[in-house]
């Protein structure tokens, strides 16, 4: 098991190497969705829980993690995405165990850009129409867990953005491991790998267009159709840890630390913590820095500040039932915050 973790993170280190953040790349990647997190209990901690997360949100973060729920697991999520720019975020994912070592979930997260005017060139003012595009993302993945310290997990995700008469689809992949040790399981090692996949391009009817034929003796229209350009998916490496304090039996402190290395934009490190007690409210902080930047240089719309908390509500005394309520809120410069709600149910 020490050989394994040992491999483990030599690769992680030559990989992290390997993707070392370029800022000169930024802005080459498309599909940017797959950066976002609809999910408000990781969103309170600015996404970086790789170690520690577990479920139906580590569908998003770490694949490994979603074996670690003791049964079952439904989450559906809101997200009021730069407030004031009308854009939203909808979630909905299933995770349950699939027997003693193994379990499976799938999550399905929609971009709501609200209705957008149409405009053309004759009529830049808007024709009086609108639209709205379709970005739809649909994962599935498989997390095993060895004698309950390592846990790897894989994960394939479809990519599809739509506009009206012209679309994109492409196919991701994320993999993950997590490493527990501890009396309590006080320690957590997680590492991920996410949107690794093949390149995207756009394609359909929009990109033709209808132009009068140059020649003076005959007019007629001819179709000339424009070549979109192929773009890379935004891949991501997370190397995570956290650690447990008990101030108390059913009390402790959980603090956390993660290092982000971007593919196509600058690597990012941050810290967070949460407290727990009786697993029934929880609070969480955390901050991020952007590795490179000052505040007269900041490119990410994040300033740095996440928190959030949760609320578990048990059904019944007897059972594990349980109703979650989380919410999470992060800072961005322009706009007035991040906001992300999400209703859970464990069971």
């Amino acid at each position: 098991m020490k050989k394994a973790l040992y491999t483990l993170l030599i690769l992680a280190s030559t990989t992290a190497v390997m993707f070392a953040g370029n800022p000169d790349r930024q802005g080459e990647a498309g599909a940017s969705e797959l950066l976002l997190n609809p999910w408000a209990r990781s969103a309170g901690l600015h996404s970086m829980n790789t170690a520690s997360v577990m479920g139906v949100e580590a569908l998003r973060l770490n694949p490994a993690g979603i074996g670690r729920l003791p049964k079952r697991e439904m989450y559906f999520g809101n997200t009021r995405l730069y407030e004031g720019s009308t854009l939203q975020l909808n979630s909905a994912g299933y995770a349950q165990r699939a027997g003693s070592n193994g379990a499976f979930g799938f999550s399905l997260m929609i971009v709501d850009f609200g209705d957008i005017p149409i405009t053309t060139e004759n009529q830049p003012g808007g024709t009086g129409g609108t639209f709205s595009p379709s970005f739809v993302n649909l994962g599935m993945g498989y997390s095993y867990t060895y004698e309950n310290k390592i846990s790897v997990g894989i994960l394939m995700r479809a990519i599809s953005e739509t506009l009206p008469s012209v679309q994109a689809f492409g196919m991701a992949l994320d993999a993950g491991v997590q490493y527990v040790s501890g009396p309590k399981d006080n320690f957590k090692l997680g590492i991920s790998l996410r949107n690794v996949g093949t390149p995207m391009k756009f394609s359909g009817e929009g990109l033709s267009r209808q132009i009068a034929s140059p020649t003076t003796e005959t007019e007629f229209q001819l179709k000339f159709d424009a070549r979109a350009e192929d773009f890379e998916l935004p891949s991501v490496l997370n190397i995570g840890f956290s650690y447990d304090f008990y101030l108390a039996e059913d009390l402790y402190v959980r603090g956390l630390a993660n290092f982000t290395s971007n593919a196509f934009s600058r690597d990012q490190i941050g810290a967070g913590a949460e407290l727990q007690y009786k697993d029934i409210v929880t609070l969480r902080g955390a901050y991020k820095y952007e590795i490179g930047t000052s505040g007269s240089t900041l490119e990410n719309v994040y300033t740095g500040v996440a928190a959030g908390a949760t609320i578990n509500v048990p059904l019944n005394k007897e059972s594990k039932n349980v109703v979650g309520i989380d919410y999470s809120y992060r800072t961005t410069n322009p706009w007035r915050g991040t906001h992300n709600f999400g209703i859970r149910l464990t069971f």
